[in-house]
C-alpha cells in the first residue's frame, strides 16, 4: 500500500494540531494499521475503533439499533452516525468510518459486493460517499483503506 497519502495526512494534522480517530467495519482496523505503520503516530493519530458486529456500532459509537434495524448497517446514516461517534467518544477532531461488503457473500442486489459508505468528519461536519469496489476480498478493503485516507486528506483544510 502507498504510505504516500499517510504521509502527508500525518503532516496536515500535525501542522492543524487536529488529532483523527477512526470507526473501522469493513477494514477491520486496517486505516488505524496504515495509520500506526508510520512512527510518530501518536502525535495525530488518536485512536481506532474496530466494530465489525452491529452491537459493536451501537455500544462503541452510539449508533441508535433502531438506525441499523431500518438502514441497515452499510447506509450512510450509520456510516454518519460511526463518524460523529469516533469523534464524540474520543479526543479527536477529525474521523473516518467505513462500513461495507467486502465479500465474497454478504452481498444483495441493492447492496453487492464492494459496496462501501465512507464518511469524515471534519471539525463537526460529516461527508459522505458510496463507492463501489471491485476485486476479491482483500483487494476491497485495501481500495477502501486507500480511499478513506485520500478522502480525508482532500477534505482537510490548507
Amino acid at each position: 500500500m502507498n504510505q504516500f497519502v499517510t504521509q502527508h495526512l500525518a503532516e496536515r494534522l500535525i501542522q492543524l494540531r487536529w488529532m483523527l480517530s477512526t470507526a473501522e467495519s469493513c477494514t477491520g482496523g486496517m486505516i488505524a494499521s496504515r495509520c500506526t505503520d508510520l512512527a510518530g503516530s501518536s502525535a495525530w493519530f488518536e485512536r481506532g475503533f474496530v466494530t465489525y458486529s452491529n452491537l459493536s456500532k451501537s455500544n462503541m459509537l452510539g449508533v441508535p439499533e433502531e438506525m441499523i434495524a431500518h438502514h441497515g448497517a452499510v447506509s450512510e446514516p450509520v456510516a454518519k452516525a460511526m463518524a460523529l461517534g469516533a469523534v464524540y467518544r474520543s479526543t479527536a477532531l477529525v474521523s473516518v468510518a467505513v462500513t461495507g461488503v467486502a465479500g465474497p457473500s454478504g452481498g444483495s442486489p441493492e447492496k453487492p459486493v464492494g459496496s462501501v459508505w465512507l464518511a469524515w468528519c471534519i471539525d463537526g461536519c460529516v461527508h459522505t460517499e458510496l463507492r463501489q469496489f471491485s476485486g476479491d476480498r482483500w483487494q476491497i478493503r485495501v481500495a477502501t483503506t486507500e480511499c478513506a485516507l485520500e478522502g480525508l486528506f482532500k477534505r482537510l483544510p490548507s
